[in-house]
């Protein structure tokens, strides 16, 4: 099976460690990252999908990515 996430985070240091993690741990990017104003926050946002191939598992809803 093949898992997908999102990972979104604000414009520093801790979404470069998110990101560094989730590769660590044997995702792989998954696309172009993205980087958009949230005019709320009045911050900018980044975000970079990432996904995993995870033989012998079936997806369930209630599985939480970040563990696999």
């Amino acid at each position: 099976m093949r898992l997908y996430r999102l990972l979104t985070g604000p414009d520093d240091s801790s979404f470069c460690h998110k990101v560094s993690n989730a590769l660590a741990k044997g995702w792989h990017l998954y696309g172009s990252a993205t980087y958009a104003y949230d005019a709320e926050a009045k911050a900018m946002r980044c975000g970079q999908a990432v996904v995993k191939d995870v033989p012998g598992v079936e997806y369930n809803p209630s599985m939480k990515l970040g563990e696999q």
